[in-house]
């Protein structure tokens, strides 16, 4: 069913200077799945991602959000029609604590975002509701922690619980283990998980085990095109698929659910 889709692209092109970075991309991603756009280094994904969140402007084609085309639109008009994103490097306040990150980002629920007169203490009506939050993401105990001061993958989480302050429909999540050890990737894929029970989330991920414990359906783009889609046991076996990993990343990718 149509209805069933959140976000749909058709054809979609990004040309540089004659160079094809995404080449005919129609992809669709199902309301309350995880889905998952993965391919080799230079496959375009997070050229995709851009043109999705409207950061590049696509070259052709359109993209759709809950059946409107929004292809056109500015990177703040599609957040506010609920799709959200993160980004691969770390994008919080060092500076202020771990609550008050949340609290910011709350703040668009007051409408008072841009007004930078008020007191501080206007925020205060958002401090259960940042509690919340933080207790989602596992993070309550450092609610008085400067960000600074947090561990890598504490912020990563911390990141996620500012998007979800945002109320999306849609979250796009860049490469949210990027740089992980193994305690804070298997964490965050964990909360992933537990955040995606009553929403839909596309992410862009290297890391094949945390596509392979968690996504339901999966996109490989190689060269700026879809080669394979379908859930991971069938693209992990794909021909094409492992062609464009070659080496030790087929080896990977075939080992990942193993």
């Amino acid at each position: 069913m149509a209805s069933d889709v959140i976000l749909e692209t058709r054809g979609l092109v990004k040309q540089f200077f004659g160079f094809v970075a995404v080449d005919q991309v129609n992809l669709k991603v199902r309301r309350g799945q995880i889905h998952a756009l993965i391919g080799p280094n230079g496959a375009g994904k997070t050229t995709c991602f851009n043109l999705l969140t409207k950061f590049l402007p696509p070259t052709s084609g359109q993209i759709l959000f809950e059946g409107e085309d929004i292809t056109r639109e500015k990177p703040a008009q599609v957040a506010r029609r609920g799709m959200i994103r993160s980004f691969q490097i770390s994008a919080t306040f060092a500076h202020l604590t771990v609550l008050e990150n949340v609290r910011v980002a709350l703040q668009r629920e007051l409408g008072t975002s841009f007004h930078f007169w008020r007191s501080e203490r206007t925020l205060d009506v958002l401090h259960e509701r940042a509690l919340e939050l933080l207790d989602t993401v596992g993070l309550r105990s450092f609610a008085g922690t400067v960000t600074v001061e947090l561990p890598y993958g504490r912020k990563r989480a911390l990141e996620i619980a500012t998007t979800l302050a945002m109320n999306p429909q849609l979250m796009l999540l860049d490469e949210p283990t990027q740089g992980m050890g193994h305690e804070d990737v298997d964490r965050v894929t964990q909360l992933i998980k537990k955040v995606a029970a009553n929403r839909t989330v596309l992410m862009v991920e290297h890391n094949m085990n945390v596509v392979a414990s968690i996504a339901d359906t999966i996109t490989v783009l190689a060269r700026g095109s879809v080669i394979a889609e379908g859930p991971y046991a069938e693209v992990s076996k794909n021909p094409q698929v492992l062609e464009a990993y070659m080496g030790s990343e087929a080896t990977e990718l075939q080992g990942a659910h193993g």
